[in-house]
């Protein structure tokens, strides 16, 4: 059985000032489904992400969560439509504790019961019920990480996009990150993820996208895309030589 299509993005066009970055973009993502979004530098992944939250200013095209069109509204309403995000660096605020950044994230969802939440949150992620008083700033790169994506979680979103999870992460580190990542998206919350180390990326989701200067130019499912020939190139570093 198919789950059903929960966000939508059509022929988005989006950038900064007058510089276009994205060229007319469609995605989708379903309910409970990991997509990647992979690519190299410069390619408009992160920018993607941003036009999502109403960070980046789109010039056409619609965002659309279920049957709310969030293309055009400020950042606050989209993460209390539904959707978080976790940033490129982190961007943990250093002189606050553990659960006061939990606090911050937790704001969209502020009726629920947060002591409930937070417990849930703390046994997802141990190691940050041990930091709960411990300054953000003082927490290593993983901690730091952990955070991060705890942050957004305790929001309640039905879609968690998270951009760049492994970057600057020693490799032991990026992997309880993404099996966090896995144990997220099993429990309901679909995810897209914007990462360049392609092979983990594609290992972790189900289905992926390849981005190139701006546009969407490889589409299909992990195991497609993971023995495509111009991804094996590109991206998994198989030379033409070796026969791939």
């Amino acid at each position: 059985m198919t789950n059903r299509e929960l966000f939508t993005v059509s022929d988005l066009v989006a950038g900064y000032g007058g510089l276009e970055v994205l060229h007319g973009i469609s995605l989708r993502v379903s309910e409970g489904e990991a997509v990647a979004l992979v690519g190299a530098n410069g390619a408009g992944k992160t920018t993607t992400l941003r036009a999502i939250m109403g960070v980046v200013s789109i010039t056409s095209g619609e965002v659309r969560l279920g049957d709310r069109i969030l293309s055009g509204r400020r950042s606050a309403q989209i993460a209390r439509a539904g959707v978080a995000m976790v940033p490129e660096g982190r961007e943990v605020f250093p002189s606050l504790t553990t659960e006061e950044n939990l606090k911050i994230g937790a704001w969209p969802n502020k009726n629920a019961g947060l002591h409930m939440i937070f417990e849930e949150t703390y046994n997802l992620f141990p190691r940050l019920r041990e930091r709960r008083h411990q300054k953000a700033g003082t927490l290593s790169g993983g901690e730091q990480q952990m955070l991060a994506v705890a942050r957004a979680l305790v929001a309640g979103p039905q879609l968690l996009l998270i951009d760049e999870p492994s970057m600057g992460l020693a490799p032991m580190v990026v992997r309880d990150v993404y099996e966090v990542l896995r144990r997220i998206n099993h429990s309901g919350t679909a995810i897209l993820l914007v990462e360049q180390n392609v092979t983990l990326a594609l290992e972790t989701c189900s289905r992926g996208m390849v981005m190139e200067r701006g546009l969407i130019a490889l589409e299909g499912n992990s195991a497609e895309l993971h023995r495509d020939k111009r991804v094996l190139e590109a991206y998994l570093g198989m030379a033409r030589e070796e026969g791939v």
